[in-house]
């Protein structure tokens, strides 16, 4: 292995050397853990003529006239640029290709532009200028030509606000509280099994009566509808679609027309069917999916026959619906045929992995015959993303027409399933050969893989980012508010290549600005506020991209400490959502009781007794660190033995209110601790010990909204907010 050679394409590709772990000690990558990472972004690093082509090409590429992506926050774009030797002497060529579909052009002579450097790359000598375009740039994604002595380069720019959408509310000093959901808990007299839409909508009218201005949401993002056990909101089939299983059957319009599903649905199999998927205490995935996809085929035909066919107003609107989402959207619904077709017909595992080879390229032959051959079933699946997205639009309009200041509050993954649509579709920026995860920490002493492939800086740069917006575009138009999963990974991924332990990964970089110009732009024009969810170590790159475009803060009130001491609610920024725990973490009356340390237990999740043991001391010390910041901001629980490890309501209610006297604009309070349950929804590092993602609410939604104690307790946090 050439160490040296390896070492420069690894500093080219973006792959770090060092990092700073939760210890706060150095650790730096070794030459073996960057050959592994290069190998998995397809460098053949036992070839050392592979290596050198690698490398020249690397540099060439650094030689480039310009970036492949320039930031602009005003309209005025300022780029530094790079001239070889005699170019000095020439002039520069510019053509603008705006947006909005206006060409500009013009030419500057180089030597008018400032120089900002001077240096040398591989023997060659490099003059960097200043380049100003002399036009104003209207906000968007722009299209740069520039040309001298016959050398040419292309850039990207983007013409951003210096900052993400904050809502007018919230920029008034308002500070709003609401409650997070994961939606396919929902228990309800009309459901079939798990949360749907139409259950939304009574979340949000019945919390929009007690003051809530949002409703948060787990990841709505489409999963593998060919294998609905494959349940975590985190591992998307496609972030750019929706999980058809929240469509609410019976609201959809043709319901009340089709005489066929009444009467399937009028069964007395089916009903009790019905019956025992709403009965569960933990979804069933499988029964729920099989008993929607049967009558929404059946509803699907009745569009066909009544509105497709007499080419009806609705028909008009789904059509402009297919069209505005283009060929993303159809082939998201080919994806789907395709995968449900193999498994119905070869019995394969879903993904594309497992398809028959010819029918892994989307613009393959074979794809495109069976497209054509089963084009209907492909409408039906486009038929069930509008849907979804029509069902989703309502509640959020509903919730803003109701005074909720930001409405729905949704999540967006960090990444996509390997063998999902996403991937299928676009998976030139996917690099399959590794997955992303993240370092060691006290939770995990031996890393964490979090089993979906990372995409590659230098191929999404290539391409200009138009996927990154394209997924965040899709996701900002449908909420009020958006949270990134993740956030450090607009600046850094932990990759773990294939067969490799994740303590033994190392981080890749990101273009950073590039990734939060793009958030501010989409951002202001979908009217949302974007959270960065931050927690664990935070590089002060992040710290600074956030503050200077605008991205809200998470805070966990239990990691909210400071030399053993619970923040003060006077301490939390204001640019923040705080909230006690979050699904990936216990419930308080878990955390309280110590049930989450059992569980963990059992589960053999601790590296051995002495973590264990380490973890159960620091529990009890911030048992009696959050009992005294409650007794010192007079907030302290009575009933119970509030001393020990016994949970009353009075305690959860008395952190929800600790918190609603926060400086932070938002507060979200998870709507199983107001139930006081303990059961997790997820256990980190869990696949098949734990159902994770299925576990249902203990309440249902008609009586949870009914109940004066809890109207009683979120009529305090109101006032709290002020």
């Amino acid at each position: 292995m050439n160490e040296e050679l390896i070492g420069r394409i690894a500093h080219l590709r973006g792959i770090g050397d060092a990092y700073h772990d939760y210890r706060g000690e150095l650790r730096r990558f070794p030459a073996s853990a960057k050959a592994a990472v290069l190998r998995a972004m397809g460098v053949r690093v036992d070839d050392d003529a592979a290596l050198s082509e690698e490398l020249a090409a690397l540099v060439a590429a650094s030689h480039a006239l310009a970036p492949r992506i320039a930031v602009a926050y005003t309209e005025h774009l300022a780029v530094d640029l790079a001239f070889m030797g005699g170019e000095a002497a020439a002039q520069l060529q510019w053509r603008l290709d705006l947006e909005d579909g206006r060409r500009l052009e013009g030419r500057v002579a180089v030597a008018d532009l400032v120089e900002t450097s001077q240096g040398e790359i591989d023997g060659v000598r490099i003059s960097r200028r200043r380049f100003e375009l002399p036009v104003e740039l209207p906000r968007g994604y722009h299209e740069l030509e520039l040309s001298v002595d016959g050398r040419s380069a292309h850039c990207r720019v983007v013409a951003a606000p210096a900052r993400c959408h904050e809502p007018v509310a919230l920029a008034a000093g308002r500070r709003i509280w609401g409650v997070a959901v994961q939606l396919y808990t929902l228990r309800s007299h009309g459901n079939w099994g798990i949360g749907d839409f139409a259950d939304l909508q009574d979340l949000v009218r019945g919390f929009a009566r007690l003051g809530a201005g949002f409703i948060g949401l787990n990841p709505l993002h489409a999963l593998a509808l060919a294998d609905p056990e494959q349940a975590s909101p985190y591992a998307a089939s496609d972030r750019r679609f929706l999980d058809v299983l929240y469509i609410a059957v019976t609201s959809v319009p043709e319901f009340a027309d089709c005489a066929r599903a009444r009467e399937r649905v009028a069964d007395p199999r089916f009903s009790a069917e019905l019956a025992r998927l709403r009965a569960g205490d933990w979804v069933d995935y499988r029964g729920v999916a099989a008993a929607k996809l049967e009558i929404l085929a059946l509803l699907h035909a009745e569009f066909r026959e009544r509105q497709v066919a007499a080419g009806t107003p609705r028909a008009a609107a789904f059509a402009g619906f297919v069209a505005a989402g283009g060929s993303a959207l159809r082939r998201h619904a080919t994806y789907d045929a395709l995968d449900g077709y193999f498994r119905g017909t070869l019995g394969t595992d879903p993904g594309w992995m497992n398809w028959p080879a010819e029918f892994r390229d989307p613009d393959g032959e074979a794809t495109r015959g069976f497209a054509k051959e089963h084009a209907e079933r492909i409408d039906f699946h486009l038929y069930l993303q509008w849907l979804a997205q029509d069902q989703l639009a309502a509640a959020q309009a509903l919730a803003r027409s109701l005074g909720m200041p930001i409405g729905l509050y949704g999540d967006y993954a960090v990444g996509a399933a390997a063998a999902g649509s996403e991937v299928w579709s676009d998976g030139g920026r996917f690099r399959l050969a590794a997955e992303i995860g993240a370092p060691p920490d006290p939770l995990a002493l031996r890393g964490q893989g979090w089993g979906v492939p990372p995409q590659d800086p230098q191929a999404m740069l290539a391409e200009g980012l138009s996927s990154f917006v394209e997924v965040i575009r899709a996701n900002m138009r449908r909420y009020g508010a958006l949270r990134l999963d993740h956030v450090m990974s607009l600046f850094r991924l932990w990759w773990v290549p294939a067969g490799v332990s994740p303590d033994e990964g190392l981080y890749v970089h990101y273009p950073l600005e590039a990734l939060m110009a793009v958030l501010a732009l989409e951002s202001e024009r979908a009217g949302c506020l974007v959270i960065g969810e931050d927690l664990g170590v935070v590089p002060d790159e992040v710290r600074a991209a956030m503050a200077r475009s605008g991205l809200y803060h998470y805070k966990v009130m239990i990691f909210e400490k400071d030399a053993g001491r619970f923040r003060r609610p006077a301490d939390y920024p204001r640019g923040s959502l705080a909230t006690v725990t979050t699904h990936d973490l216990p419930t308080i009356r878990s955390y309280w009781q110590g049930s989450d340390i059992e569980l963990r237990e059992r589960l053999a999740l601790y590296p051995g007794d002495a973590a264990r043991d380490m973890v159960r001391r620091e529990r009890e010390h911030d048992r009696a660190a959050l009992l005294a910041a409650l007794a010192e901001a007079g907030l302290a629980p009575t009933g119970g033995d509030s001393g020990a490890a016994s949970f009353t309501a009075s305690l959860a209610h008395a952190m929800h209110r600790f918190l609603a006297g926060s400086s932070a604009a938002l507060v979200a309070l998870q709507i199983e601790d107001l139930l006081g349950m303990s059961e997790p929804v997820n256990v980190p590092g869990t696949h098949g010990e734990y159902p994770n993602w299925r576990r249902k609410l203990t309440v249902g939604l008609e009586s949870l909204l009914e109940r004066a104690d809890l109207a009683e307790d979120l009529s305090a946090v109101e006032r709290a907010r002020g």
